[in-house]
């Protein structure tokens, strides 16, 4: 079986400053895609069982500076949509609710009506994606990958290990950084995290 490998895109100008980018459709910096293309040399040789990004461009961009070819936007992989707190740092929030947290309390609904998500929300289009995945990395034996977004990348983390989608917040992961979900006698398990990409030689990292 497969491996799962999630790429967290490279920087924005909101991520750079801390502040909750959901679905707020922003590009990489300059230096977001000097991040993104570092990937390349990890990637480069290698066939993967599938390619699926969010259709934010933020993540687009990062899989093709990446040069994963032949990826598929997939709307379960958007980001967290933070509703009323879109654009807000977590110490602006905190002037007003000193005891906020986004994986405890979830978030207001946007001045638009969009109602934005709770982390449940959230873990359930993770655990569409999941289901959906499963498949082809049994099927095939390749590596397949995902390219996302912190928040939504701890969530699907958290549920591929049957954790709360809760649990999420124990998984810190920085822009244009890596994980590998793999499993050990058929068990779910964590087998790298927030790894700065390296050439591959075939072997796992």
């Amino acid at each position: 079986m497969g491996d799962l490998l999630l790429v967290r895109h490279g920087a924005t100008e909101w991520s750079a400053d801390g502040r909750h980018t959901g679905r707020t459709d922003l590009p990489l910096t300059a230096a977001g895609e000097a991040e993104a293309r570092t990937l390349a040399p990890y990637f480069a040789g290698r066939s993967f069982a599938f390619v699926l990004t969010s259709p934010l461009r933020r993540a687009r961009r990062t899989a093709e500076l990446a040069g994963l070819r032949g990826a598929v936007a997939d709307a379960d992989l958007y980001e967290w949509d933070y509703g009323g707190y879109e654009g807000l740092t977590t110490a602006r929030i905190h002037e007003d609710r000193p005891d906020w947290s986004l994986w405890r309390d979830g978030v207001p609904p946007h001045p638009d009506g969009r109602p934005g998500e709770s982390a449940e929300d959230v873990g359930r289009r993770a655990d569409r994606v999941l289901a959906r995945l499963a498949p082809s990395l049994s099927a095939s034996g390749e590596d397949g990958v995902v390219v996302a977004h912190a928040h939504l990348l701890r969530v699907l983390t958290a549920r591929y290990l049957g954790l709360p989608a809760s649990d999420g917040r124990l998984f810190l992961l920085t822009t244009a950084r890596l994980g590998r979900l793999s499993k050990e006698h058929g068990l779910p398990v964590v087998a790298g995290w927030n790894q700065r990409p390296l050439p591959t030689t075939g072997a796992h990292e």
